[in-house]
């Protein structure tokens, strides 16, 4: 079975500037996939063109299987987006607002009562939008992206502005999304936490080019554990775990030893925690702790040095 998202080469230029560099993704059917990058790295510019919004310089992109160069008409059938929770009329209630939607896209009217269930507005629907929340607003965006039942939602950003509790709500509800409706969501975020909490799989952009993606879960099992301690003097510290045969970073609070693939992170901080101690350092605290999608992601996007240089 084909994939819900799938590119292969994708590349779009804007003159001499390279935005999107031959981007091969593969979003598994059924995903929340996190997409990631710092600004400028050219997730919006891929975004456009899943969305059949521009056109690529080369390679190509499919949705649910559907070429989005040779029929954009059949491929924006099959895909949902939210972009911003904006372009509403704030005069009219939000089922109005989806109705305008339904009946462009010539869809049954029982559409609006569906999505209104699923993202739970049925209660708010017959409330004007300018006096909506933004928190509801973004749901209403959501119902208007989920008309007609898409496959494949693509959504920017969509805990933006939101308040603590919105984000927890919104996390709560993307991450049931696939089972509850069987589609496939491709979430553009600068969140990293909210990502880790919600994405079942990751792609991570950085200067155009996707540098890593996969299964979150296995891509924080394949890289190395880190052990992390506190000293009453961290530079000698740091000093004997280098020596050691660590890769370590030092900040303010802590000493974070990187540890190699498959060694056991716990038998690694018994072992610095005896050596520390012989030294005569005072250990405040020690212990193993799980790569996060923090760590990975500045792994993996941080700026080569021939970039840098250049």
């Amino acid at each position: 079975m084909a994939a819900a998202i799938e590119t292969h080469a994708l590349t779009r230029r804007f003159g001499d500037h390279m935005a999107v560099d031959a981007v091969s993704m593969t979003v598994p059917r059924q995903a929340v996939y996190g997409f990631l990058g710092r600004n400028g790295a050219g997730k919006t510019t891929t975004l456009k063109m899943l969305l059949g919004l521009i056109g690529p310089s080369s390679g190509r992109a499919r949705i649910d299987g559907v070429d989005v160069v040779r029929d954009r008409l059949a491929a924006a059938r099959r895909v949902g987006a939210l972009l911003e929770a904006h372009g509403f009329y704030g005069n009219l209630s939000g089922r109005e607002n989806l109705d305008l939607t339904r009946t462009l896209l010539d869809l049954p009217k029982t559409e609006i009562d569906r999505v209104l269930e699923v993202v739970e507005m049925t209660a708010h629907a017959n409330r004007r939008v300018s006096d909506y929340s933004l928190g509801m607003r973004q749901r209403l965006g959501l119902a208007r992206a989920m008309l007609g039942a898409p496959p494949v939602l693509i959504l920017d950003e969509p805990t933006n502005g939101l308040d603590p509790d919105g984000i927890a709500d919104m996390r709560r509800f993307l991450r049931a999304l696939p089972e509850r409706t069987g589609a496939t969501v491709l979430l553009s975020s600068h969140l990293l936490g909210e990502i880790e909490q919600t994405a079942t799989h990751v792609g991570i952009l950085s200067h155009g080019k996707l540098v890593l993606e996969g299964e979150l879960e296995r891509l924080k099992a394949d890289l190395a554990p880190e052990v992390v301690f506190q000293t009453d003097d961290q530079t000698r510290a740091a000093a004997l775990a280098t020596a050691r045969g660590f890769t370590l970073e030092v900040t303010e609070d802590e000493a974070v030893a990187r540890l190699k693939p498959g060694e056991d992170a716990r038998t690694a901080a018994a072992a610095l925690n005896r050596a520390l101690i012989e030294t005569g350092l005072n250990v405040f605290a020690i212990g193993p702790r799980a790569r996060s999608l923090e760590g990975i992601y500045h792994d993996v996007s941080q700026p080569k040095p021939e970039l840098e240089a250049a």
